[in-house]
Parts: structure tokens; sequence; C-alpha cells
């Protein structure tokens, strides 16, 4: 049996943007955000006030922060939230921190995500 799991949605709305690996860290700002590097990219997701000038990014995200913590040895956190969102058809872009999990959707999915993420039990407060 999947968890029941309380999450929020976040005031902002979001935007994931992407950066050639070699440009310059970037200022962050804002109450969420989530800077991510590999050899090929920096992935940044924040407020849509603070995307990089000329960075590629698509804006329209509304996050839905579980309620932590989470202890690593739990398993199945995150596919009790995203089970229910690929079944409604809602795509998602996922981040975790030390504590807890992040899901993003697109803000005009956002009462599809809801309803079914309080139809498969859990508690959003929006």
């Amino acid at each position: 049996m999947s968890p029941q799991l309380t999450l929020s949605v976040l005031p902002a709305r979001f935007a994931v943007a992407q950066l050639p690996p070699d440009a310059p860290l970037p200022v962050l700002g804002g109450e969420f955000f989530s800077l991510t590097g590999t050899g090929g990219e920096l992935s940044l997701v924040c407020e849509e006030a603070f995307v990089p000038t000329g960075a590629k990014c698509e804006r329209g995200w509304t996050a839905l922060k579980l309620h932590g913590p989470f202890e690593f040895t739990l398993t199945g956190i995150l596919a009790a939230v995203l089970n229910p969102l690929r079944d409604a058809g809602v795509g998602i872009f996922a981040l975790s921190t030390f504590d807890t999990d992040y899901v993003l959707v697109k803000s005009e999915r956002l009462d599809d995500a809801l309803s079914a993420l309080r139809g498969a039990g859990h508690t959003v407060r929006a």
C-alpha cells in the first residue's frame, strides 16, 4: 500500500532553465531554487523572475512540496505521488533535497494534479 502523504502548493510560478556547463553560476534568489550541474549542462529551477537572461527555459510550472523529512531508507515516497499523476496524464519535473521531495507540474494542469493526488488519498494544502 502506498503511503498517504501531505503536500503543499508553493505560491510562486517556476521555470526550468538550461545553461551551458561552463556558464558562470547565476545569482540565485527566491524562496526555492535548485541548481544541478553535469558535464553537459547546468539545470536551474527557480522562480520565473530569477531566470538568467538568455537561458533556454520552460516557464509556467507550479511546485508541490512533499512534507518530510523522509528517511533515506524509506521506499515508494515519490512513486506514491508520481503514479497518480502519471495515471492522470500530468507531466512532472521532480527534485529532491536532503529532507524532502518536490514535484513540479505545469500550472495549467495543477487542478488535474491536485484532483489525482487527492483521489489517491493524499492531503494537498493549496
